[in-house]
């Protein structure tokens, strides 16, 4: 599910596109809209919907290739 935004300056960093795409699943969600933190309500399990735990992984395991040396001859997971 990403999402692409051509009204806003190119990110050039690593998995900046999941990273704006969990993002805006947070700040959709029902834990955040009831006055928590973004940071508390990733701690927290049930709190959040099935996508944003999915994106949340998705977003990790992409900054975790960041780290792992075969990358640089596979190149980085994610989109």
């Amino acid at each position: 599910m990403p999402a692409y935004y051509e009204d806003k300056p190119v990110d050039s960093r690593p998995c900046a596109g999941l990273r704006e795409d969990l993002r805006s699943c947070l700040v959709k969600s029902d834990c955040v809209k009831a006055g928590n933190s973004a940071k508390v309500c990733l701690r927290t399990d049930s709190t959040l919907e099935p996508m944003c735990r999915a994106l949340q992984m998705s977003f990790f395991e992409c900054k975790r290739s960041l780290l792992d040396n075969r990358t640089r001859f596979r190149g980085r997971k994610g989109y």
